[in-house]
């Protein structure tokens, strides 16, 4: 039956929601259209560099072709003195190479008059705008096809600019509305949802345009179409089986000076990393849709993407500093002598995408300041399995296997100096877009990755085109795949937050910066860990403000209610626990042929499960059985429920056969923890079956504020005691209804440990300190092994405060 007839409401939903975007993208299209361009912040630096020139090649593209326009630069300067800084922005426009001088003086001139300043500071300015607007329409007879506003201001500005184009400046029906947002678009995940959810309240998603320029650059702009027109001969080698390594790359030779403070607030991975490289990895890793051409496809396959990538802990990542930039600090925002900054102005961060094509591929991005050399470049860098008997001199490079074989995207500056994309003579001859693209010819002695231009199929745009011109342009014909849309922008936030907030208080290592850096910044990885290649001097430059960093503590080992505790900061007390297990579980399949494992849910486990999936190779997983300590009763399904966390954090990352993996059965018969269904029997039965003495090797618990652990809380007293090994809880927090392992069959394992982690726990970790056996108060205290060991791990937050 097709949709249109099970679901009609829903179906002719769809389709006017098609033909009000279909609609609006069209409008643009139609003959005899006025459109007017706001420009926000026009007196501005990034106005004057980029913004007045991509607006006046909008209007040489697009002049003649039944559009007319008018150009509105705005601040919140002074009539006067607004339109002599927007005068002396304008000189500088020009127009292509190939324009003959008067043609391209008379093209300015129209340009000119057809532009004008305007103050925008009050409520009232904006109406006098629409009505100005208005008026001009109505005078000249034309139809008003639509408005951009181009909000060239720092964010803070958006909402009272939002809110006066939304109360006052929205065009007439039958006219589209577009606003264009720069970066930065907050700071972390809750700041950008704030500011999406503010800007969401004033426009509708399809009239919101965030820009990252890099999209708009010619080589980042081309990796689609260039998959999409060689789809044949990369089906079969864009995947895991092939592709050794992706890297990322754009480095600077500039400084932050005059910039400190923004940078002070930002740092290079959230100016650069979070957006730029991130965006390009998207374009790289993402499902190619059957039609490259169609917004809707692309930003979704975008967005499936950004749900592939791994999550990202410490180890992802290194961070530098070079060694002026304290001080430049401390210039520029007249901070004291003893201010050293934490803030990073290089990072390498190793990314993966969890699925079936990138499996263990490696993706590194990098980015940093003071560098060595100008350059922006994607490389796919392709396995080696050949090996050539004849000396590299006999080697054709059409021919030989031998050769690297690479695809690279250089989007910029280095050696070439232009854009490029090059692709290994061994590999194949690429198809190019004809009109947009030619073979760039030899030079000699010119080589890229060490390898001569010649080995290359090399293709350089016919024609230089500015990113800001390109982006105007695509704003102006409705095309979104080049924009970032709410949901991506805060899938991204969910992923780089994280490790953001890991490093805010790691002190990055120091470079002098150019070529003086030498090997000190070189990389290299190791399954899911990143690191420096040499290990940190000493100290570059003496002085006061070297931070201590949690490496610089040892592991503390101690006792906490009479049982051994160990305590580290949390990277350290998580790579500890993750040996602890390890060697448990190599001891017990030695002994016995297998290892029971069971675990608590949470978020403290996340980091462990991430340590033990990526960095414990020797792990005898193909023995062991995985079971759960507790489980919300939702579906297994549910990104509540425990199960899914396991999965998410682990399972996939690791090769236990399915049979030895066991879930709580809290969804039976389609219902969820019914007693009748008796789904804790059940998992008590298959414990019983499974595990001899029903004695697991080894439970992980967590500790609750209020001293629950498992599922086991103080206002829930079931399972606390008795013969049930499996119990029904009631929690006093959504989802009530818990699934859990009783204390007396905890208390059987052969070893317990206790995972307490975070500045919250301090309040309950002293009061349990202090409490006798007394499990109705507080469940936590009643855990104690019967014949086995306890061993608490708490971070120096939870245990020192």
């Amino acid at each position: 039956m097709p949709l249109s007839d099970r679901h009609p409401g829903l179906w002719k939903m769809l389709m006017v929601a098609m033909c009000v975007a279909l609609a609006g993208c069209l409008q643009a299209q139609e003959l005899h259209g006025h459109v007017s361009i706001v420009l926000l912040g026009a007196t501005g630096d990034l106005a004057k560099k980029y913004l007045w020139q991509g607006l006046f090649q909008l209007y040489l593209d697009e002049e003649g072709k039944g559009h007319t326009f008018s150009f509105h630069g705005a601040a919140l300067t002074a009539p006067r003195q607004g339109q002599e800084l927007m005068a002396k922005a304008l000189e500088s426009l020009s127009c292509p190479e190939d324009t003959a001088p008067s043609h391209c003086a008379a093209l300015k001139d129209q340009f000119l008059r057809l532009s004008q300043y305007r103050q925008l500071k009050t409520a009232e300015d904006y109406q006098t705008l629409s009505k100005d607007i208005e008026a001009q329409v109505a005078r000249e007879g034309l139809r008003e096809a639509g408005r951009i506003f181009y909000f060239s201001v720092p964010p803070f500005a958006y909402a009272d600019i939002a809110r006066n184009i939304n109360a006052s400046c929205r065009p007439g029906p039958g006219a589209w509305l577009r606003v264009v947002l720069e970066k930065p678009f907050g700071h972390d995940h809750l700041s950008a949802q704030q500011l999406a959810t503010e800007l969401g309240s004033f426009f509708q998603e399809e009239e919101m345009y965030r820009v990252d320029h890099y999209l708009g650059k010619q080589a980042v702009a081309q990796i689609l179409p260039f998959r999409d027109q060689n789809r044949k001969a990369l089906d079969g080698l864009w995947n895991r089986h092939h592709v050794e390594r992706v890297e990322i790359i754009m480095k600077e030779t500039v400084d932050a000076e005059g910039r400190t403070s923004f940078y002070e607030e930002y740092g290079v991975i959230r100016d650069i990393l979070q957006n730029h490289l991130t965006e390009i990895l998207t374009l790289v890793a993402m499902e190619l849709p059957h039609n490259v051409s169609s917004s809707a496809a692309v930003l979704q396959h975008k967005l499936q993407a950004f749900r592939a990538l791994r999550g990202l802990h410490k180890g992802s990542a290194v961070v530098g500093q070079y060694q002026a930039y304290s001080a430049q600090v401390r210039g520029e925002l007249q901070k004291p002598e003893s201010f050293h900054s934490l803030t990073p102005t290089f990072a390498g961060v190793l990314v993966h995408v969890d699925n079936l094509r990138w499996e263990g591929v490696p993706f590194l991005l990098m980015s940093g300041k003071a560098l060595d050399e100008r350059v922006g470049y994607v490389r796919v860098l392709f396995k080696n399995k050949a090996f050539c008997v004849h000396r590299e001199g006999h080697w054709a490079p059409e021919q030989s296997q031998c050769l690297p074989r690479q695809i690279i995207f250089h989007i910029g500056h280095g050696e070439l100096g232009h854009p490029a994309i090059l692709v290994s003579r061994n590999l194949f001859r690429p198809t190019l877009p004809a009109q947009g693209w030619t073979e760039v010819q030899e030079r000699p002695g010119l080589r890229v990755f060490g390898r001569p231009l010649s080995d290359f199929y090399a293709y350089s745009p016919v024609r230089e085109r500015e990113a800001y011109s390109i982006l105007l342009s695509h704003i102006f014909h409705c095309r979104k795949e080049s924009f970032i849309t709410t949901e991506n922008l805060l899938a991204s936030w969910v992923f780089w937050t994280p490790l953001l907030d890991s490093l805010a208080h790691e002190a990055p290592r120091l470079y002098p910066g150019g070529a003086e850096t030498g090997h000190l910044l070189d990389l290299e990885f190791n399954g899911g860990h990143l690191s420096f290649s040499q290990q940190q001097p000493e100290q570059l430059v003496p002085g006061p403000g070297l931070t201590m960093k949690p490496s610089d503590f040892q592991v503390l080992g101690t006792r906490y209610r009479e049982s051994p505790l160990i305590s580290a900061w949390p990277e350290e007390l998580i790579s500890k626990l993750a040996s602890d297990i390890e060697a448990t579980a190599v001891q017990a399949v030695r002994r016995f042929g297998k290892f029971h494992l069971a675990l608590s849910g949470g978020s403290s486990p996340i980091a462990l499960f991430q340590q033990l999936a990526t960095g414990h190779y020797g792990f005898p997983w193909a023995h062991t059985h995985l079971w759960l300590v507790d489980e919300r009763c939702v579906p297994l399904s549910d990104p509540d429920s425990n199960f899914q966390g396991l999965q998410a954090h682990l399972l996939q990352h690791i090769r236990v056969p399915y049979y030895n993996i066991h879930p709580m059965p809290v969804h039976l018969r389609q219902r969820l923890c019914a007693e009748e269904d008796q789904g804790a029997q059940t998992y008590a039965g298959e414990i019983m079956a499974l595990v001899a003495n029903s004695s697991f090797d080894l439970v992980l618990l967590g500790m609750g504020t209020d001293g629950h652990t498992a599922s086991l809380f103080p206002q829930s007293p079931t399972g606390l005691d008795g013969e049930q090994l499996v119990v029904l809880t009631q929690s006093p927090l959504r989802p009530y209804q818990r699934m859990s392992l009783s204390l007396p069959l905890i208390n059987r394992a052969k070893k317990v440990a206790v995972l307490v982690m975070g500045r919250t726990k301090r309040e309950i970790t002293m009061l349990v300190s202090r409490v006798g056996h007394e499990p109705k108060k507080w469940p936590i205290s009643g855990v104690l092994p019967s014949s086995g060991q306890l061993v608490w791990y708490m971070d120096y937050e939870a245990f020192l405060g």
